[in-house]
């Protein structure tokens, strides 16, 4: 059984969520705004530090103009270590391993002055101390980009020049990068709260990234009653998408940088970049450096695991069309599976910790609109017949289940459907965990939630190695 503490826990839980959760019930929002929230105000949020202080490096995008949609990108300093061999078949021009490179730096103090040495962290290539003369160059500029940067397609330094202040996050070099597999993250919430920068999804992210060695996108969807479903599907699946475009422009932007490299003395010409209408750089350095988006994962919690569900659904439908970005695999942790036929632990765990089922159907009235309220809808119940594409098409996907979890059975015989088809659907489950046990804020840093990170990273590895299934599970 649970502690003690986590049992009085979740009857405060309980009694929080219930209280926000009737309150947006008696007063709706304007729902005829599409630009919609991505956070609460009750949110606690972690701030993005592009700096590898903890061993992952963080940064925050708003990738749609038109809504509130974000993401937030973490970087393991594993991507500052030289490229695998297999990874090296792709580019047969790879220049000799570089020495070591003053730009793959963690931040130096601010208040050091110009002209004192500068103490950087520890290179793949070089000592753990490494100090600079103030001659040296000791980062590139605030856009990320430097003389040598042109592949990348970023603003030049005369920008940072005119912006004030040097930046003081990381810059990747075009040279030698290695590429890491991206990974799809989508935080729970129950639909109407959560955030992809609350702090307890930001210490879950930069956990799942230095045990899986992947970039991971935690993708910030809008949150319901201000925008039903399907916004937040909508979301998830613009964010692959996006990925895909990503790659596309920034493999774009090295195939422009080559041919001009070549011309001869145009260096005008020669340092023009992808620009969007305000004249910022539409390729995203961090990804078009170290991603590599033909290696894509799909991580989803609690309800983030139906929208994970659905973009693989899209993922698969659409095929080539979503080049070169293939989603090789997906995680369901705890799904928010429901269904109008209560399985077995939907009525023996009615009452259960943190999201008990009258929390959940309050859930799912704010999230569906009233006129396709049912909990048969595609959306909610993975196991109704007319949901495509054929279950034999989804990728191999691992599902996460708490013993003490209502919903728990729904999502093993979703597993168990997968595998009549010859689909890789294994299910782990966690003996005396509740729902959300591996990401609540509380209980994060128990040994449980650890150990899960732990045996997600191991199965996925065997889908994302570029040394083939050397992992087993």
């Amino acid at each position: 059984m649970p502690s003690v503490a986590v049992k009085l826990y979740s009857v405060f839980f309980k009694f929080l969520l219930k209280h926000r959760l009737q309150n947006r019930i008696q007063s709706p929002p304007d729902e005829s705004n599409p630009f919609g929230v991505t956070s609460r105000p009750e949110e606690t949020v972690a701030a993005a530090n592009p700096s590898f202080t903890d061993g992952v490096a963080t940064k925050d995008i708003h990738i749609d103009p038109f809504t509130s949609l974000t993401i937030r990108i973490f970087l393991p300093d594993s991507a500052l270590n030289p490229p695998e061999p297999d990874s090296r078949s792709n580019n047969h021009n790879y220049p000799p391993r570089p020495k070591f490179r003053s730009n793959h730096t963690k931040r130096a103090d601010p208040d050091q002055g110009v002209g004192s040495n500068r103490t950087f962290r520890r290179n793949s290539y070089g000592p753990p101390n490494v100090t600079l003369s103030a001659s040296e160059e000791p980062r590139r500029n605030s856009y990320g980009s430097s003389n040598d940067m042109e592949g990348l397609n970023l603003m030049s330094t005369s920008a940072a020049a005119v912006g004030g202040g040097a930046y003081r996050g990381y810059s990747p070099s075009p040279d030698n990068c290695r590429k890491l597999p991206v990974m799809l993250q989508f935080h729970g919430g129950g639909w109407v709260s959560g955030s992809n920068d609350s702090a307890a999804n930001d210490l879950f992210c930069r956990r799942i990234a230095k045990q899986c060695d992947v970039i991971v996108v935690a993708v910030g969807y809008r949150l319901a009653p201000e925008n039903r479903y399907p916004a937040a599907f909508e979301d998830g699946l613009k964010v692959l998408n996006w990925l895909g475009k990503q790659a596309n422009l920034a493999e774009c932007s090295k195939s422009m940088g080559n041919a001009r490299g070549g011309g001869g003395g145009n260096n005008e010409f020669k340092k023009s970049h992808i620009v969007d209408t305000f004249g910022a750089s539409m390729v995203e350095p961090w990804l078009a450096a170290h991603g590599d988006p033909s290696r894509c994962v799909l991580l989803g919690v609690s309800c983030g695991a139906n929208i994970a569900d659905y973009v693989a659904r899209k993922a698969v439908e659409a095929g080539k069309l979503l080049d070169p970005v293939k989603v090789v695999a997906q995680v369901l942790m705890y799904p928010f599976f429901i269904g109008s036929v209560p399985t077995h632990s939907e009525l023996k765990l009615a009452n259960s910790y943190f999201y008990d089922k009258s929390m959940c159907m309050f859930a799912w009235k704010l999230f569906l609109p009233e006129e396709e309220f049912s909990l048969d809808h595609p959306a909610a119940n993975p196991l109704i017949s007319d949901r495509g594409p054929p279950l034999k098409l989804m990728p191999p996907t691992l599902t996460v289940v708490a013993e003490h979890d209502w919903m728990r059975d729904r999502a093993i015989a979703y597993s168990e459907e997968l595998r009549k088809v010859n689909v890789d659907a294994p299910v782990l489950d966690y003996k005396d965990a509740v729902h959300e046990f591996a990401t609540l804020d509380m209980l994060l840093k128990t040994p449980q939630a650890q150990a899960c990170a732990e045996d997600i990273a191991i199965w996925v590895k065997k889908f994302i190695s570029l040394r083939g299934h050397e992992f087993s599970y």
